[in-house]
C-alpha cells in the first residue's frame, strides 16, 4: 500500500503521523511510504532519517495526498487538507467530530474513509489510541494550571504545593479516568491539595486505594462539582464521553462564582470543553479570561512535547497502520471489531453513533458500510 505522511499544519503543532522507525517497520514489509519534507525536522526527525528509513520524501502535502492511499496524520485535517481528501483516501488520525459540524460535513462530501484514533477501542473497552495522548495531557495539566495560577498570568498567585507555614493550593479533578489520574499524580506530587470527582465509584476506589488520605475522592454529582469547584485554585477538566461531546459540567454562571484567579484548564476542548464559557485556543495564544477566572482551552496540548507524544502515540498507533497497509482497509477492519468502533466517516455516511447524534445527522452502522466500502489497498 501506498501510505503518505503529511506535514502538520495546526497553530504549533510538531507532532508527525509516523515516526522513521515506524516508516522503517513499513517499508520492511513491501508498503511505500511518501513523507512530506520537514514533517518531523520540528521535533529532530530530518528529511535524511525518513529516506534511510525507506521513505519518498515529499516537496508539498499536496504530493503526499495525490500518492498515497492511506493517509496517516495526527490531528483532524483543517479545511486545505479536507479539499485534498478524495474517495480512495482511507484517513487514520484525530478527529473529535462532535463538536465539529464543518470538518464532518467536508469529510462525509469527500467520500473517503475516515477512522479515528479516538474511538478505537480494545478488549476492555478501553480506548488505546487516546490514551497515550490523555496521559501527556493530564500531566501538562498541572503544568500549565501552576503557570497560569501566577499572577503575571491572571492568577491567583498561589503556589500548588505551598510552602512550610503556608497553606497548599486546591487542585479539582472532574474525571478519574486517564487524562484525570495522570492530572492527580502530578499535583499529589506537588503537594497540593486534590480532590477527584466521577461517576464511576469503581475509578474512585482505585484511586482511593492508591493515594489513601493524600486525596479527596467524591462522587459527581451537580452539588458536588458545584460546591468544589468554586472552592478550588485550579479546576482540571478531564471528562470523556467515547465519540461524543463533553458534558458541560461547569455553568457561565458557576464560572462567575469561583475565585478571582482561579483556573480552568479543560482538557475536554477536543470534544467541546466541560464548561460553557470554554473555547478552543492555542499554543500561540493559550489563555484567556472570563469572570476573572483563567481558561487555558489549548486544544492540542500534547503538541507542546511533540517529541515524547509522537513517540508515545506511534506506539499505540503502529499495528493498526500495519493491519490497514497489510490488508486493505476493508478487511482490516472486518477483522478487527475495534478498529472498526473507529470508523467515523464513510461513502459519505456517519457510521459513529455518538457523531451522527450530536449533530442531529443520519447514522448508518459500520457493518452495514462494510460490504460497500471500496478499499484501500
Amino acid at each position: 500500500m501506498r501510505v503518505g505522511v503529511p506535514k502538520e499544519i495546526k497553530n504549533h503543532e510538531y507532532r508527525v503521523g509516523l515516526t522513521p522507525q515506524s516508516v522503517a517497520e513499513l517499508s520492511a514489509l513491501g508498503h511505500e511510504v511518501w513523507v512530506e519534507t520537514q514533517a518531523g525536522a520540528a521535533i529532530g526527525f530530518s528529511d535524511a532519517d525518513y529516506q534511510a528509513a525507506g521513505a519518498q520524501v515529499a516537496a508539498t502535502a499536496e504530493a503526499v495526498f495525490e500518492a498515497a492511499q492511506l493517509i496517516v496524520k495526527v490531528k483532524e485535517p483543517l479545511t486545505e487538507e479536507r479539499a485534498r481528501l478524495r474517495a480512495h483516501h482511507t484517513l487514520f488520525t484525530y478527529l473529535h467530530l462532535a463538536p465539529d459540524r464543518p470538518q464532518t460535513d467536508e469529510l462525509m462530501h469527500s467520500g473517503a474513509t475516515c477512522i479515528a484514533y479516538e474511538t478505537v477501542t480494545d478488549g476492555q473497552g478501553r480506548l488505546p489510541l487516546l490514551a497515550p495522548m490523555s496521559e501527556v495531557a493530564g500531566r501538562m495539566s498541572i503544568q500549565a494550571g501552576a503557570h497560569c495560577l501566577e499572577k503575571a498570568r491572571g492568577g491567583r498567585g498561589v503556589l500548588l504545593g505551598g510552602v512550610p507555614g503556608v497553606a497548599p493550593g486546591k487542585v479539582v479533578i472532574l474525571g478519574g479516568g486517564v487524562v484525570g489520574s495522570h492530572a492527580l499524580a502530578m499535583a499529589v506530587g506537588l503537594g497540593a491539595e486534590v480532590v477527584v470527582l466521577d461517576k464511576s465509584v469503581d475509578a474512585l476506589r482505585r484511586l482511593d486505594a492508591q493515594y489513601g488520605n493524600r486525596v479527596t475522592t467524591l462522587y459527581s454529582t451537580r452539588a458536588a462539582v458545584r460546591e468544589q469547584v468554586l472552592t478550588a485554585d485550579l479546576v482540571i477538566g478531564g471528562v470523556l464521553i467515547p465519540g461524543a461531546a463533553a458534558p458541560k459540567l461547569i455553568s457561565a454562571e458557576m464560572v462567575k462564582q469561583m475565585r478571582p484567579g482561579a483556573v480552568l484548564v479543560d482538557v475536554a476542548i477536543d470534544q467541546g470543553g466541560c464548561a460553557e464559557t470554554s473555547k478552543a485556543t492555542t499554543h500561540a495564544d493559550p489563555i484567556y479570561l472570563v469572570d476573572e477566572v483563567v481558561h487555558y482551552c489549548v486544544a492540542n496540548m500534547p503538541g507542546a512535547v511533540a517529541r515524547t507524544s509522537t513517540l508515545a502515540l506511534n506506539n499505540a498507533t503502529l499495528p493498526f497502520v500495519v493491519a490497514l497497509a497489510e490488508k486493505g482497509t476493508r478487511r482490516a477492519l472486518e477483522d478487527d471489531p475495534h478498529l472498526l468502533n473507529g470508523l467515523n466517516v464513510a461513502r459519505g455516511a456517519i457510521t459513529c453513533g455518538s457523531v451522527a447524534e450530536a449533530h442531529g445527522l443520519a447514522h448508518q452502522s459500520a457493518e452495514g458500510v462494510l460490504e460497500h466500502l471500496r478499499d484501500a489497498g
